[in-house]
């Protein structure tokens, strides 16, 4: 992988590009999310290369994608019919328009959080819900890799979320990770109230790919451990948020 092409994924994350049992569960955990929602119009912000969006499109009566990535908006076209490149802080969509909105690990990516939740928020139905999931603090890994003396080391390190904010910071600008309560200061003053909200293990498909029977046990143990307070250590907040 060339440098640049190195920092694109240390700053914008690396999309799914394919579909195996983790993507599977998500989708089943989004689609339960939506409920009825799902046959309206949807919106996912942050598509990638559309791996998902197909599968929202299938169900949808309107299904588009937004991606702020050129080269990622334009291999996300060729899955689905409707897809805009530009930046989630500045939706170039019509307040009140969307039933569902889809933001798969994204905001930890974007310039301003914030901005983006509030666009979501502007462009939901009353009634309307998202569907967000973003990295957990309390996982023992960064799975973004750090920035270290000019560099990015990539892979996953250990301890690092649980350092000091402006410790970690250093070692990760490229990339948020949040807490229960960074998700809730989000989306603070905003006309919304939480449908759920969970943290969520992994899936381990490429350990399971390596390893079956070892990648099986594993999964079921930490799986298991989402109805538990070791939930605390999970990969991803997995949160329901609906329009009021």
């Amino acid at each position: 992988m060339t440098e640049r092409n190195l920092e694109k994924a240390a700053l914008r994350g690396e999309p799914s590009y394919v579909w195996r049992s983790g993507q599977e569960r998500r989708l089943q955990m989004i689609l339960g999310a939506a409920g009825e929602r799902i046959q309206g119009r949807v919106l996912e912000n942050g598509c990638g290369v559309g791996i998902y969006l197909s599968r929202l499109a299938d169900q949808s009566s309107q299904a588009i994608g937004l991606e702020y990535d050129l080269p990622r908006a334009q291999e996300a076209h060729q899955v689905a019919a409707q897809v805009i490149n530009a930046a989630g802080e500045m939706l170039p969509l019509p307040s009140s328009a969307f039933d569902f909105i889809l933001s798969h690990e994204v905001l930890e990516h974007v310039q301003d959080d914030r901005a983006c939740v509030e666009e979501m928020v502007r462009i939901l139905q009353p009634r309307g819900r998202m569907a967000i999931f973003v990295p957990n603090r309390g996982y023992p890994f960064e799975t973004h890799g750090i920035y270290w003396r000019g560099n990015y080391k990539f892979g996953n390190i250990p301890l690092v979320n649980y350092l000091p904010r402006s410790y970690r910071d250093r070692l990760v600008p490229h990339v948020r990770v949040y807490s229960s309560k960074d998700l809730e200061k989000l989306f603070s003053g905003l006309p919304v109230h939480f449908v759920e909200r969970k943290i969520i293990f992994g899936a381990y498909d490429n350990i399971i790919a390596r390893r079956p029977r070892l990648g099986q046990q594993l999964r079921g143990i930490l799986q298991g451990l989402e109805a538990s307070p070791a939930r605390i250590f999970g990969l991803s907040h997995f949160w329901v948020v609906e329009k009021i």
